[in-house]
Formats: structure tokens, C-alpha cells, sequence
């Protein structure tokens, strides 16, 4: 992660760095799903230390290897809300993360609430911003005026970050109505909500690709980018290593999710699933050879009749039928699809690839290591759910 103090850091990294997470597999927390809103609750008391830990552990996709622990509740600057420190410890390193846990148990977030130390205005927040998080002056950073957010009590702002050498970065922030703090966190959990229902609530496993047995104790859900380096790394995982072991223990259902900023990851996504519509059985064939072949197609991207030919090819290879595939693609007859993909993975709040659920509880861009893990806490907690109804 590069130091904030560096003129010359990615406006990426600033932002990333700004809503690090204390995860043991250091990885940012998607949004709360967008079009969504849960009911707050009409709890007025915070949750208990064991429920506040459970709840993170779902929300951030923490295995059980790693050992988490939470400090006593201790005032903050704002008295509507509680701060505390959540220590993970995976057996080689500590991490602590400071939370903010409002008095009245339906709002956690990372980090502590600031006392605004300017004008509520856009030029003060995006001042409070580059005090708080102490970023050189060649740094531009802005903020929009506020305006209500999803979550009643918080307006919010959008802050952006430039380095004027790559893209801009854009996320948004949250101040307490009565405009005296400012969250340094770009999310907001509702802790009444439950992370892992709702996610199977938002995801479809109907006439989806899939790969495993159907009645398999374990569903992994994978959103990924075809053009995402680390997806052909975890792809190629799955195919060589996971799979020959889990065998019929473990479903995997695919889901396209093309990145913004990748030119031909959508190409692909549309491919993929013109293959999927002409003939299931050679859906993953056809991806682990477009995945094998990210090199080939990165070079030449700028073309995109060579990206149609490669893709052609690499689709008559896994037995499908050029010319169907040809049309099929050139229609464009799988969009619907992949843009539904694409939607699902947003209201879910995914915001990286890969990333994987598993039997619902979220991991973004796992180890193999950690998906292991992840599979094998499902596998016994499916087994113990197994005994209970037996009995």
C-alpha cells in the first residue's frame, strides 16, 4: 500500500488506503446492497460483544483460523455512538482496527467519527478529508455538497482524489445530520441485517453456468472478469487443484462480472455466454482456454475484429460451432446475461474480481489458502446442521 504522503501515489491507492479494513485477508467491505434498504430496527441498546463479533465475521468474510477479539465499548467524540478496537490474529500477525457502534445498535462502521473542524460545506469536508488522512498538497481532493443518504440520521458527500496522473477516485463519506462529525469510512453496516441472508436473498442460482454436483452441501458463487489476471489465477485453481479434490462436495456457479476499465473483459463475458446458451456442458472449457489465453487477446485489444477472431477460436477449440458462435456474438444475443450478472454483483456491493460466496458468506479476492478454509467451515457447519436435523 503506498504511504499518502507520496505526491506521487495512485488516487486508487489514496482512496483504498483511506478505507483499509483490518480483515486478516486485508480486504475492503462491499457496499450494502444498493436499491435495497433493510428496516432499521427498533433496538436502542448496542448488540452484545458476541453478536458485534459474528456480525463482522460474516460481513468481511473472516475464517475461523483467525481468532478475532473486541475491546470494551468506550465513549466517542459524538455521544450517539460507542468506538471500540476489533484485533484479528491469524497465528502470524496482529492487526487492530478501530469501529464506531452507534448507541442505539443498528449502525457499524470502520474507524472513528470526527468532529468537523471546518464548514459543512464542500470545500470544508474535502478539507476535513486531507487533514485527517494528511495528503500532500499536489493531491486534489473535492467534495460534493451534502445531501441525504440511504441511512436516516447521515447525509453524505462524495469525496474525490486525483494525483493528476491516473484516473480520479470517487467514494462517498458520511456526516451526522446535525453536521459535527464526519465517518473516515465510506460505508455504513446496518448491524439488524443479517450479511449472509441477504446475500442469498440477491443471488439467482437458476440457469446459471455451474460446475459440481447440484445437491452439493457447498455453493461457491463466483463474480469475475475474464480480463482479470487474478481470476485466470483462482480459475486455473479451481480447475487443477479444488475441484479434482471437492469433487461432488462443492458447487460452482459462474457469474460475469466485467470491469469498467478492462477492453475486452466484456467481449469475453458475451462469448462466455453465447456458449453457455449454445451448450452448457462446454461453457468451462471454453473459459479455462480464454483465461489461459488473457496474453494473447490483451495483445491485441486495441483490434476488435482480432479479439473477435481469437475469442471465435478459442470457442471452435472447446467444440462449439464457429459460426453459431459468430452469430451469437455479433448479435449480442447473451447481453441480457451478462448484464444481469453485472447487476447482481452491484446490488450485492461487489467491487473487485474475484470475488466468491460461500453458501452466501462474502470473500473478496481469496487465497487459496483462505477459500479453502472458507469451503471447509462451510462443509462442517453443513455437517453439523446435517446432525441436528437428524436427531
Amino acid at each position: 500500500m503506498k504511504n499518502l504522503r507520496n505526491a506521487g501515489a495512485a488516487a486508487g491507492a489514496i482512496l483504498i488506503a483511506i478505507l483499509a479494513t483490518f480483515a486478516a485477508q486485508s480486504n475492503p467491505p462491499v457496499k450494502q446492497t444498493a436499491g435495497k434498504p433493510a428496516h432499521d430496527s427498533a433496538s436502542t441498546e448496542p448488540p452484545s460483544h458476541e453478536k458485534l463479533v459474528s456480525f463482522i465475521r460474516e460481513r468481511f468474510g473472516v475464517v475461523s483460523t483467525v481468532q478475532l477479539s473486541l475491546s470494551e465499548l468506550q465513549p466517542s467524540a459524538d455521544p450517539n455512538f460507542y468506538q471500540a478496537t476489533i484485533t484479528s490474529n491469524d497465528g502470524k500477525q496482529s492487526k487492530d482496527q478501530p469501529i464506531s457502534v452507534s448507541k442505539d445498535g443498528r449502525y457499524l462502521f470502520m474507524g472513528p467519527l470526527v468532529p468537523l473542524s471546518g464548514n459543512a460545506d464542500a470545500a470544508g469536508l474535502a478539507q476535513q478529508v486531507r487533514e485527517q488522512f494528511k495528503l500532500h498538497p499536489e493531491i486534489t481532493v473535492t467534495a460534493t455538497e451534502l445531501k441525504p443518504s440511504k441511512y436516516p440520521g447521515f447525509l453524505t458527500t462524495q469525496v474525490t482524489a486525483s494525483d493528476g496522473t491516473h484516473p480520479a477516485q470517487t467514494l462517498p463519506f458520511f456526516v451526522t445530520d446535525d453536521k459535527k462529525f464526519m465517518t473516515m469510512s465510506s460505508e455504513i453496516y446496518r448491524l439488524n441485517v443479517d450479511p449472509r441472508k441477504e446475500a442469498l436473498r440477491t443471488i439467482s442460482l437458476k440457469d446459471q453456468p455451474t460446475q459440481g454436483a447440484a445437491n452439493a452441501p457447498v455453493t461457491v458463487v463466483e463474480f469475475a472478469d475474464l480480463e482479470c489476471p487474478s481470476c485466470a489465477r483462482l480459475h486455473q485453481y479451481l480447475e487443477t487443484e479444488f475441484m479434482p479434490k471437492y469433487g461432488s462436495r462443492v458447487r460452482v456457479v459462474f457469474k460475469e462480472f466485467p470491469l469498467p476499465m478492462h477492453q475486452w473483459g466484456r467481449f469475453g463475458a458475451i462469448a462466455n455466454e453465447c456458449a453457455y446458451q449454445m451448450d452448457p456442458s462446454k461453457f468451462v472449457t471454453y473459459r479455462t482456454l480464454i483465461f489461459q489465453h488473457q496474453p494473447d487477446v490483451d495483445a491485441v485489444q486495441a483490434n476488435s475484429s482480432q479479439v473477435r477472431d481469437l475469442l471465435l477460436s478459442y470457442g471452435e477449440q472447446s467444440g462449439l460451432d464457429r459460426g453459431k458462435l459468430g452469430v451469437c456474438y455479433d448479435s449480442q444475443a447473451s447481453k441480457a446475461r451478462v448484464d444481469a450478472g453485472r447487476q447482481e454483483g452491484e446490488d450485492l456491493g461487489v467491487n473487485q474480481t474475484p470475488t466468491v460466496y460461500v453458501n452466501g458468506r462474502f470473500f473478496p479476492g481469496p487465497s487459496p489458502e483462505v477459500f479453502v478454509q472458507a469451503v471447509e467451515d462451510a462443509l462442517a457447519e453443513a455437517k453439523s446442521s446435517s446432525t441436528r436435523a437428524a436427531r
